[in-house]
């Protein structure tokens, strides 16, 4: 699914959630559930601290600005949902409701505005390595002395929240201190304004984290909102933000598990391309040159014998085979098909001192199967062209119309008779042939005497 499409359901979702609040008064939208809270709290932190975890991770292979910004602000945002309630707990701190609310909120705002300053920022500012240090622990040193000024002034805070919950479940209570809404309302905007962003940067449909972060944070915004409406700070309460607020970290969840598998993915394609680059480089250092060593040996014998005539030609074939297990393996995917069909139609060319003329579409892309094909067929028909055809120009074309892709080899020489071909056709052509029906394809080939020769595959 697009991330555009997926941001939208986290936006619909939200609204409905909310709208349903606002417009219903005849639905409960608060439970009290002391256990459910915590329960919920603690599935909230502890997903924020993996996937902290893991945008570190990642800001480790990739040393951009935005991963280590957002891996900080999930961090704040597992501390203040789980480890300050912990540390309050050691000092003995009463539910005075002023240091138990006001420090988790403070570290909630500020681990939202580093998620959305992580949303802007763009994924070509990496870090430099001279400041590396500096924006690491800069966040913690702000953090620090937040909650060193907020523990001195412990005493003089104000009550975030009534003695007692709001008598109403069944419509908006809009209660509390001033300050405890303004904040809310600034983490609900600064996720928000991050989820607009981060669908933005997701659109090519690469990053399997920014796709889901988008919808994860339009329903953090809501959940903020709802607090507004509802405030859950209530700990014996569950009202629908903590809801919301849940649901955005399990989709941050399933972001994540998708980056783990991308990255896994990645991995065993890079450890597949490695094994066989190196299998490439032992054929060419090894087998290859013996090959050529043979075919040199073999040139400098009597050519008046038709026993060499056809060991040269064996040895012909076992190089052009060598050659092209060579680039097979070496290739890489992200090459487009006119390219690898280029030098492959020239490695051949080359050999034999004909000409060669190429008219390629390089917008065609197949996948690593079909190129594989497609460049055993090409090398094939080159090969023939010149080395029975005795041609002295080939031209090499690659198209697409509407009926699909076309590959085509035509060649100036002497050019044979297809129907006696076809019959006693030998190793070359049925090759060609059943590597154009694997694609899937249609194979056909045109040629009269004296008339030249054209090889095309079409496949769609």
């Amino acid at each position: 699914m697009p991330a555009h499409a997926l941001t939208a359901a986290g936006w619909a979702l939200g609204i409905a959630v909310t709208g349903m609040i606002l417009g219903t008064p005849y639905l409960v939208f608060g439970y009290h559930s002391p256990s459910m809270h915590l329960v919920l709290g603690t599935i909230d932190a502890c997903v924020a601290l993996l996937v902290s975890y893991l945008v570190y991770l990642r800001f480790l292979r990739s040393r951009l600005a935005q991963d280590l910004l957002l891996a900080q602000g999930l961090f704040l945002l597992a501390v203040a949902g789980l480890g300050l309630a912990l540390l309050l707990h050691l000092f003995d701190q009463p539910g005075s409701r002023t240091l138990d609310v006001w420090l988790p909120l403070t570290l909630r705002a500020f681990g939202a505005l580093l998620v959305v300053v992580a949303s802007v920022a763009g994924p070509t500012r990496s870090v430099p390595r001279e400041r590396r240090l500096g924006r690491r622990v800069l966040p913690w040193v702000v953090t620090a002395a937040a909650v060193l000024l907020l523990w001195l002034v412990r005493e003089g805070l104000p009550d975030a929240l009534g003695p007692t919950p709001p008598p109403s479940a069944e419509r908006p209570v809009i209660t509390g201190h001033p300050m405890l809404l303004a904040v809310q309302g600034f983490s609900a905007v600064c996720f928000l304004v991050a989820s607009v962003a981060f669908t933005v940067r997701a659109t090519d449909g690469r990053d399997e984290l920014l796709r889901w972060l988008g919808p994860a944070c339009a329903l953090a915004g809501f959940a903020r909102v709802n607090y507004v409406l509802f405030p859950s700070l209530y700990s014996d309460w569950l009202y629908t933000g903590d809801l919301l607020r849940t649901g955005s970290y399990l989709v941050l969840l399933i972001g994540a598990a998708r980056e783990i598998g991308h990255y896994w993915s990645a991995q065993a394609r890079a450890a597949v391309l490695e094994d066989r680059r190196r299998l490439a480089r032992e054929i060419h250092d090894g087998l290859l040159q013996e090959l050529a060593y043979v075919r040199a040996e073999t040139a400098s014998l009597p050519r008046d014998t038709e026993r060499t005539e056809r060991i040269l030609a064996a040895c012909d074939r076992a190089v052009d085979e060598a050659r092209a297990a060579v680039h097979a393996l070496g290739s890489n995917e992200d090459e487009p098909l006119g390219l690898v069909l280029h030098r492959a139609a020239r490695q051949v060319v080359e050999r034999y001192g004909a000409r060669l003329e190429v008219e390629v579409d390089e917008s065609v892309t197949v996948p690593q199967e079909q190129q594989h094909a497609l460049v055993r067929i090409a090398r094939e028909a080159v090969s023939n062209a010149i080395r029975h055809g005795r041609a002295t120009r080939v031209c090499l074309r690659l198209a697409r119309d509407d009926q699909g892709h076309r590959l085509s080899v035509e060649d100036d020489g002497r050019g044979f008779d297809v129907e006696t071909a076809l019959r006693g056709a030998g190793y070359g052509l049925t090759s060609m042939r059943e590597r154009a029906s694997a694609l899937p394809g249609s194979f056909e080939i045109r040629s009269g005497p004296e008339q030249g020769t054209t090889v095309g595959v079409t496949w769609t």
